[in-house]
């Protein structure tokens, strides 16, 4: 689970275990460096993620003015001689029940962050739990059906607490259902992944299918590579394969 980084110039190689879904250990994989190894930007990422709750306010409040206030049509007292102040209607700002200066009126707060800023704020964050070692790989989930009861047990095989998010495919409808009942953890598509969902949680599980960049497998169970000179077979082994049908060959032959 433990994430190792080695400076090498602006970025840094991260290796990262790969378990499954049960705890097992499956070896490494080396991380791509310009997604998790770069220095974190914080005031990037701020700007990111305040465009992208703005995005999220539905900006439907609205308040009456004084002129869409009902009534307050007639002036209620005249203009002289009462030693009130004039007035010419019930509802102006000023008496209870007028409308409301300067109030808030629908409006969009949607804010136009450019493409490769929000790609960017997305590798900071991404590199901010990388360097945290609060990044974690599983080769795929195995639930044959949806319970909660089999993603609880995977959580506290893979040692996760806290806020979890988890990174769905498209294939991952039964994780989906699992995970959906447990209030803390949060499901995302991995095209819908934001710096706002990373940061937002403690943890960051990807499978084999949506860890972006793919990664290096730097497995530890693959086979043994072959000593020097014996790369290729020996001759000797081929030799009983091409002499039987020659041998039966021969023998039709002498029929």
């Amino acid at each position: 689970m433990a994430t190792q980084a080695k400076e090498q110039g602006a970025l840094a190689t991260v290796t990262l275990e790969r378990r499954s879904d049960a705890g097992e250990a499956l070896g490494t994989v080396q991380l791509l460096p310009e997604i998790f190894g770069r220095a974190p930007n914080v005031p990037l990422m701020h700007q990111v993620v305040t465009a992208q709750l703005a995005a999220r306010r539905a900006g439907t409040h609205s308040t009456r003015t004084r002129a869409e206030v009902r009534g307050g049509a007639a002036k209620p007292y005249r203009q002289k001689g009462t030693g009130r102040a004039r007035q010419g209607t019930i509802r102006a700002p000023q008496f209870a029940g007028g409308g409301i200066a300067f109030g808030p009126k629908p409006r969009d707060y949607a804010q136009r962050t450019p493409r490769k800023m929000t790609r960017l704020a997305l590798f900071s964050a991404l590199s901010d739990r990388a360097a945290e070692g609060r990044v974690c790989l599983v080769d795929r989930w195995s639930f044959e059906a949806p319970k909660t009861k089999d993603a609880l047990v995977a959580l506290r095989a893979l040692g996760l607490e806290g806020n979890v998010l988890v990174v769905l495919g498209s294939d991952d409808a039964v994780a989906e259902r699992s995970f959906a009942n447990l209030p803390e953890v949060d499901l995302v598509e991995a095209d819908q992944l934001t710096a706002y969902d990373v940061l937002v949680n403690d943890w960051v599980v990807f499978t084999d299918a949506t860890l972006p960049g793919g990664g290096v497998e730097e497995a530890a169970g693959d086979a043994p590579e072959p000593a020097p000179g014996t790369e290729n077979p020996p001759a000797a082994a081929e030799a009983p394969a091409s002499e039987e049908p020659v041998g039966e060959e021969s023998e039709e032959d002498d029929k």
